[in-house]
This record gives C-alpha cells, sequence and structure tokens, in this order.
C-alpha cells in the first residue's frame, strides 16, 4: 500500500449531532476518551452538523502534537453562513450554516483551508472527496462526479505531490464511484462506509477491493457496525432496520452467544481481516465508547466462531476472516 493509517480510528459523524443533539461537554468529553484510549485517527467532515464536528475535533487536537495523531476531512460541500441551520437529515441541531455542492479544484482548495481554519492544525494527512454518489444527489451525481475528477482530483494529486497531503481518495457509501475513480484518476484510498460488514460485503470483495491490491490503494472501512445495528443500536444504513436485516443479526447474535464472542469485536476484526484494509473507524457520542471500542479491537475472537459463521451460510467461503 502507498498509504499507511492506524488500525483503528474514530469516525466524526455522531460528533456533528447524527440524529440526536450533543452537549458539548459531552462532545469534549467522548473526544478526550478516544485520545486517553489510544485512538491516532480521526476522520471528520464539514457535513456533519455543518462544521460542528470540525469544530469540536479542534477543540481537542489543536491542542495535541500534530505529528501524534493522523487527520483526515472531506471536500465536496463548502459551507456558507445562513441565517438558521439546515439541519440536513440525519443531522440535527447544526451549525448555521448552507451547504453548497463544490467539487472543483478552487472548491476543494478552499474547502480544505476552512476546515483547517475550523480544526485548528496546519495540515491534513489525507482527504476524500465525500458523497460522489448517488446516494447523495440522485441522478444528477455523475455530473458532480466529473467535476470531482476534473476538478478536485487533480487539486489533491497536486497537494499530494508537493507533500501537502499525504492521500486523497474518495468518501462514499456505494461501491461504484471507487471503481470508476480507479479508472479516471490516481487515489491513494478509499473512505467506504457501511460496504463491507458482517451484513454487506460481497459488492465490494468481489468488485472493488482485488483492483485496488492490484493498485496500492487502501480501504478505510466506515459504519463497521452499520450505522449502529451491528452494536444492538436502532439503525442501519442511517435509518430503520429492515426486516431481512434484523433477521440476519439475530443469526449473526445466535453464533457469536454460541462462543461467547462480543459480535461488536467480531464486527471490527472482520473489516480489518481483509488484505485491502487499512483502518476501520467506528464512531460514537458516547465517553464511555472509546475505551470499549480499543477493547473490541485488542480482543481475540477464536477461529471457530468464524468457521461456523461460514458452515452456516452467513459467510461465503470465499471471505477473508482472521487467522
Amino acid at each position: 500500500m502507498r498509504i499507511s493509517l492506524p488500525r483503528i480510528g474514530l469516525g466524526g459523524a455522531p460528533l456533528g449531532n447524527m440524529f440526536h443533539p450533543l452537549s458539548e461537554a459531552t462532545a469534549d468529553a467522548t473526544l478526550q476518551a478516544a485520545w486517553d484510549a489510544g485512538f491516532r485517527y480521526y476522520d471528520v467532515s464539514p457535513h456533519y452538523g455543518a462544521g460542528l464536528a470540525e469544530q469540536r475535533f479542534g477543540r481537542l487536537l489543536s491542542g495535541k502534537p500534530r505529528d501524534e495523531f493522523v487527520l483526515s476531512t472531506k471536500v465536496g460541500r463548502l459551507l456558507q453562513p445562513a441565517s438558521a441551520p439546515e439541519n440536513a437529515k440525519p443531522f440535527v441541531d447544526e451549525l448555521p450554516n448552507k451547504r453548497v455542492p463544490d467539487y472543483s479544484a478552487d472548491g476543494a482548495r478552499r474547502s480544505i483551508e476552512d476546515s483547517l481554519e475550523r480544526l485548528g492544525v496546519d495540515r491534513l494527512d489525507v482527504v476524500f472527496i465525500h458523497d460522489v454518489s448517488e446516494d447523495q444527489w440522485g441522478p444528477q451525481w455523475r455530473d458532480y462526479f466529473q467535476q470531482a475528477m476534473s476538478g478536485a482530483a487533480k487539486a489533491l494529486t497536486e497537494m499530494r505531490e508537493q507533500g501537502l497531503i499525504r492521500g486523497w481518495g474518495l468518501g462514499v457509501n456505494l461501491v461504484e464511484p471507487c471503481r470508476m475513480a480507479l479508472e479516471q484518476a490516481d487515489p491513494d484510498v478509499f473512505l467506504l462506509a457501511g460496504r463491507y460488514s458482517l451484513l454487506d460485503h460481497r459488492e465490494a470483495l468481489e468488485t472493488l477491493f482485488p483492483r485496488c491490491l492490484e493498485r496500492g490503494v487502501g480501504i478505510v472501512v466506515g459504519g463497521p457496525f452499520n450505522s449502529g445495528v451491528l452494536a444492538g443500536g436502532d439503525h442501519f444504513e442511517y435509518d430503520r432496520i429492515p426486516d431481512e436485516i434484523r433477521d440476519r443479526k439475530a443469526r449473526l447474535d445466535q453464533v457469536a452467544q454460541r462462543f461467547g464472542v462480543d459480535l461488536r469485536a467480531a464486527a471490527i476484526h472482520f473489516c480489518l481481516a481483509h488484505p485491502a484494509v487499512l483502518s476501520t473507524i467506528p464512531g460514537t457520542a458516547n465517553p464511555a465508547r472509546p475505551a470499549q471500542y480499543m477493547g473490541y479491537y485488542q480482543a481475540r475472537v477464536p477461529a471457530e466462531f468464524w468457521q461456523a459463521l461460514k458452515h452456516e451460510g452467513l459467510l461465503g467461503e470465499d471471505v477473508p476472516v482472521p487467522a
């Protein structure tokens, strides 16, 4: 791989008031708990709370030695002051900013400058082009994608060559844009959210990861718990849990209980088992969670558990699992 990252990081979406409001004290406590637990990779975006998450991360990270952590954020939406918050789903009680889609080269540079100011740091390690996919923009997503490839992607490639960033890629919830980016540009890493998990992995496994290995492009797995369902939460893909997913989760729970495995630990270890995956970044707005996540990462999941999942058809025989 052309780029290296800590194997586990903290995803920033929940700290942008995802699903419910969060006090500043709780946000600060959550981020401090992540640092204390040993997290040294942090991923955020202007989209999360319309700048709110970046401000919150900045309160922690601006006071830490810059060489001691890895930081990624995203471009594709510029923020402009507004008279009232947009509260774009799934975020609530956002900052009063309006999002303006902009995947141009100049837009990417300006977005980075704005992010650095909100974060209170002097540089970024990785920059992802955010949400240039059908689930976000509908039929016009291909227009945004082409703007990104001719604009933001070229600007970020230049920044990488100048040593201003270590690498760039896409931050998306779908596999197809990543495949297209491999054909049209020279990315270093993709942040793929929710598409490589115990519940949903087939498309990425078959159509994207082999190409990434050939090109030396790494994967950061976002949403290893699929918006919470694999951790016992109430959401799947930022929405209600479909019956078929609920049933599959119940079957996974049964196998986990049989082997005394915490399914949250299994979810993290599953993501990291594929050789294309550099890191996984569960998110939280609960100060108790970072230490728990680090515990899941450090836990051992017995080989018999993975064999049982394959035997019961919950994983295909070709799916990489931890040794």
